[in-house]
């Protein structure tokens, strides 16, 4: 496979569970502190999320406010941290040159559940009406909140959201990258945001997978996973403009189509992703510093990423699972985890693996049980998905 040219990432922000703003939680990260409390709303069985800390999230904007949910709240508070990168690029290329693509598995789902909530509480008349400040084209549709962002930032080149569920703001590098491609864009704002809501607590719950304690991916008897929430944002242009905070050097792409929602139980289509993001980058398993495992904490998705991962690197490369520290952030955690990964090269440590001890036995991957400090120049970030749908990112440290 030809290797592919480099993009630079310039500039980036997030929100979850570890803080409100990006350098709150990375000071978390460091400080090896999890992000996991109080689900935001009842739910009738115990469990613990990945909920971003302060109470209720902040209001929308007034001119905005018609755009209401929790996704789009946190669509709003994740991007203040990246505002002036991406107006700064929209005056540089043109307002029509800067493109939008966004992961989410849920969109703007919670609204919908609020007008069902409403309307049950009402005693379920007939005919049902729905709440008066409902507006579903523009608080429901995943491209409800993508809409908010090209309107608060003032973008007009092309904007589409990708949702093939946890593996979404992963994919999104590589959407961009053709739109940079084909010329189509100068430069495109690229994450993902997904709330919690109803629907994904509780249909994880009804899996068999949701934990009332803390996630310990690939521990032993792990109890399965936290659902968390978060809004990621970064922005990849051509060179020249600003400097590189890391370079996108290759993205893997597999879908694997084993099961609905069960991993294929080798990690084929895992391994076959991360072999060629490697390869779009020339990039040898040796050279890779630090492996950002998908690692829900599930029995099998973790036994089937730790195959694919010990086939590739042995037991020497150091991996982990940042889920420890966020819960899992569904269609926003591709975006989440690679800026994890770009704090990683910036400044030269791995997390420590949270409760990856005592070490599942079948686990034969190497996970620091503390902060490793490590000089760096490519790390690998992996997201993978229901139905076998699968990518990873290789980045390279950027311009020091």
């Amino acid at each position: 496979m030809a290797e592919r040219t480099p993009h630079p990432i310039t500039a980036y922000a997030l929100s979850c569970g570890l803080g409100r703003t990006t350098d709150e939680v990375f000071q978390a990260l460091r400080d090896k502190r999890r992000g996991l409390r109080e689900v935001p709303f009842e739910i009738p069985f115990e469990a613990i999320t990945g909920t971003v800390p302060g109470g209720p999230l902040p209001p929308l904007p007034e001119p905005f406010r018609d755009r209401e949910s929790r996704t789009a709240r946190l669509t709003a508070l994740g991007f203040r941290g990246i505002e002036a990168d991406v107006l700064a690029a929209r005056e540089h290329w043109g307002p029509e040159r800067v493109a939008i693509v966004l992961g989410t598995s849920t969109g703007g789902i919670d609204r919908t559940e609020y007008a069902h909530f409403d309307w049950f509480g009402r005693g379920a008349p007939e005919p049902p009406a729905l709440p008066a400040d409902y507006d579903y084209p523009k608080q429901h549709p995943f491209h409800a909140f993508e809409d908010l962002v090209a309107e608060m930032a003032g973008l007009e080149g092309p904007r589409f959201v990708v949702s093939t569920a946890c593996s979404s703001s992963a994919k999104v590098f590589s959407s961009a990258r053709r739109l940079l491609e084909l010329g189509l864009a100068d430069a495109v704002l690229v994450g993902g945001v997904d709330g919690l809501c109803n629907t994904t607590v509780r249909g994880f719950n009804s899996l068999g997978v949701m934990a009332s304690e803390p996630c310990r991916p690939f521990g032993a008897e792990r109890p399965g996973m936290n659902v968390g929430e978060g809004a990621a944002f970064l922005l990849l242009e051509r060179p020249g403009r600003a400097p590189a905070r890391a370079w996108l050097r290759g993205v893997g792409e597999t879908s694997d189509a084993y099961h609905m929602s069960s991993p294929e139980p080798e990690g084929r289509g895992a391994l076959a992703a991360m072999e060629q993001a490697l390869a779009e980058g020339g990039v040898r398993p040796e050279q890779i510093g630090y492996v950002n495992a998908h690692g829900t904490g599930t029995k099998y998705n973790d036994a089937a990423e730790s195959k694919a991962l010990h086939t590739l690197f042995g037991d020497g490369t150091p991996v982990v699972s940042t889920k420890a520290y966020t819960g899992h952030t569904l269609g926003a955690c591709g975006a989440v985890e690679a800026i994890f990964s770009i704090l990683a090269l910036e400044e030269g440590w791995i997390p420590a693996g949270l409760g990856a001890t005592p070490r599942d036995p079948e686990v034969h991957i190497a996970i620091p049980d503390d902060i490793l400090r490590q000089d760096m120049r490519f790390v690998l970030s992996n997201a993978f998905a229901f139905g076998g749908n699968n990518a990873s990112l290789l980045l390279e440290r950027g311009e020091s």
